[in-house]
């Protein structure tokens, strides 16, 4: 479950309901392509904009539709009563795994962050991805705290934010937290613009927002990774680089995959919550010319 391809679908919404039938769409045309597993309310997921009762039914949605795929369901909130009715809910619904990462108001010490993890795994009966996105959550992980964590009995992969792009300095970053970690703990890489590096660089998993929208796309980086093709992977995530390109320029991957989504259809607009925007007018444009010039299925 937590190797190969976790495609990571968005959650359509506007301001009064989840759009559950493009949710479930999105689903099912991700199990239908064959990933190794559905990641779902993770960042793509804006799962940090949801209430209890609306997380629940995206995950309820999430078991429906996947069939047989395993579905890996982000609990994280800013308190622990919160993370573990989370995860409880996610287990009653039937999630395979779940997806903490450490979110908080004031900035949290190295030990609340144990605490947290050790707290969350004594009531979990499904594994446990630690979800490590400084980007968002503003706590960085040190290679220490997460041995630490990976010694929990519930912990079996760690999602890593993205490596360097060159090759031998991501190995020795990969290498290096291996030797911190049990060998049954698996790294991801997240960052779809530096996932073919990880992978080629010795990750099992790739953590994939794109992977959510082209899964077929991101199959073929993946597969050529792990067959041990170093070349193929990098040349097919080298096509993709203008659409890496948006997501440097537009601050990151959910806005650019929101809007994708968006001008092929594949959900209505608005599908961001308040106060997100998806990307309009010439940036807008500039992501339709993108598409036509990837012609990505």
């Amino acid at each position: 479950m937590f190797t190969g391809l976790s495609a990571f679908p968005l959650t359509p919404m506007n301001e009064q309901r989840i759009m559950e039938h493009e949710f479930a769409r999105l689903v099912a045309h991700l199990a239908e392509a064959g990933v190794g597993s559905i990641g779902v309310l993770g960042s793509t997921g804006s799962y940090a904009y949801l209430s209890r009762d609306e997380r629940a039914r995206v995950v309820q949605l999430s078991v429906e539709n996947a069939v047989s795929t395993p579905v890996i369901v982000g609990i994280g909130a800013l308190r622990t009563r919160d993370v573990l009715a989370n995860a409880e809910r996610a287990q009653q619904a039937g999630a395979s795994g779940v997806l903490l990462a450490p979110v908080s108001y004031q900035k949290l010490t190295d030990d609340e962050v144990f605490d947290l993890y050790a707290t969350v795994c004594q009531s979990l009966s499904v594994p446990l991805c630690v979800y490590d996105n400084p980007g968002t959550t503003h706590f960085e992980f040190s290679d220490e705290l997460h041995g630490r964590i990976a010694q929990l009995p519930q912990v079996r992969s760690i999602k890593i934010p993205p490596v360097n792009n060159d090759i031998e300095p991501a190995k020795e970053r990969v290498a290096g937290l291996r030797k911190l970690i049990p060998a049954d703990v698996t790294i991801g890489i997240s960052g779809d613009a530096v996932a073919a590096t990880g992978l080629n660089a010795g990750c099992d998993a790739w953590y994939s927002v794109i992977g959510g929208l082209y899964p077929r796309a991101a199959l073929a980086i993946t597969r050529a990774a792990q067959a041990g093709d170093v070349q193929q992977a990098k040349a097919l995530s080298d096509a993709l680089e203008p659409l890496w390109v948006l997501y440097r320029e537009y601050g990151g991957s959910l806005r650019v995959a929101a809007t994708i989504a968006e001008v092929t259809g594949k959900v209505s607009q608005p599908c961001l919550p308040q106060p997100l925007k998806t990307l309009q007018a010439g940036d807008r444009k500039r992501v339709e010319q993108v598409l036509e010039q990837l012609g990505l299925e």
